[in-house]
């Protein structure tokens, strides 16, 4: 059997999409979470979920030990040797938190790790840059198979992140800090896919992997978008950065990462991810999602469609 992969944040937007996609593909895996839920069909006994919290290292040798009591049993596949690895919370001081596990995983027999991080974040930079810049160390030396997935913004944002849901369905708003910049606004799905590709695939990768969706949006053009879509108009709120971080600290978030993302905002408006390429098309051979055949499928989650309009 295929030695099964650890997904990290395994019930999470990307993370949950990867186990579907490896259960359908009868790929075993561990899928770790703080409920140890797994979010794959639960009729396919090839993922399971286990307990996992960065929080608590004591868990960090649960789908290990899983992995080898499997076997044992003849049950698994063997050892873990991929890792896909998702940032921990964001009140954590993530970079050495997960440098450690990676030394972790290794000592317990993995081999490749792909990275998620963000198309914002670059090697060596801030958070997953830095652990992005370590993978690509051990790899130089030729201890570890790494690649690093750099998606931009989820068209998933939208639809899953309760902000964005509870104001464009209780105002009929979006809010950021963005201007007029556009994004290229990526399906998870469709990250998902590339991930498993790279975490299945016989070569080692030994690189990183810029995800972006086939069309550039502002926030303004989703507003339209979904203006039509919903039969009533969706206005976009263009806040001052002040304006954007205080939004998202009254949220419970900390300053420190309110900051940040209104930075990455900033930057959006003068033109960052003003950028395609054919990623999605060329490592998994599907022509990326757009997003409104994402909006069409799950329109209720905004409320009900005025057909009158």
């Amino acid at each position: 059997m295929t030695s099964p992969i650890l997904v990290l944040g395994g019930t999470g937007t990307v993370g949950s999409r990867i186990a579907r996609q490896l259960a359908a593909a009868s790929i075993p895996a561990f899928i770790a979470s703080r409920s140890g839920d797994d979010p794959s069909p639960v009729h396919n006994h090839m993922t399971r979920g286990v307990p996992f919290d960065w929080e608590n290292r004591d868990t960090w040798s649960n789908p290990f030990k899983q992995a080898t009591s499997d076997a044992g049993q003849g049950s698994g596949g063997g050892a873990i040797k991929s890792v896909y690895l998702v940032a921990p919370p964001v009140n954590l001081d993530i970079a050495p938190v997960m440098m450690d596990f990676v030394d972790f995983a290794r000592d317990h027999g993995a081999r490749r790790f792909v990275l998620q991080s963000a198309s914002a974040i670059e090697a060596g930079g801030p958070a997953m840059g830095k652990v992005h810049a370590y993978l690509r160390e051990l790899g130089t030396r030729g201890d570890v198979d790494w690649a690093v997935v750099r998606p931009s913004w989820f068209q998933q944002n939208f639809s899953e992140h309760e902000a964005h849901v509870r104001s464009i369905r209780d105002e009929s708003k979006i809010y950021s800090a963005t201007g007029d910049g556009k994004i290229p606004w990526v399906s998870a799905d469709d990250i998902a896919a590339v991930a498993v590709e790279v975490l299945t695939r016989k070569e080692a990768p030994n690189t990183e992997y810029l995800v972006l969706g086939p069309e550039l949006l502002s926030y303004g053009d989703v507003a339209k978008i979904l203006s039509n879509l919903l039969g009533r108009r969706i206005v976009h709120v263009d806040l001052s950065n002040t304006e954007y971080a205080k939004r998202h600290e009254s949220f419970g978030m900390p300053e420190n990462y309110a900051n940040m993302l209104h930075s990455l905002d900033t930057a959006v408006k003068f033109g960052a991810e003003n950028r395609t390429n054919d990623v999605v098309l060329s490592m998994t051979g599907i022509k990326p999602g757009r997003f409104l055949e994402m909006a069409e499928a799950v329109k209720s989650v905004w409320g009900p469609v005025d057909t009158a309009a």
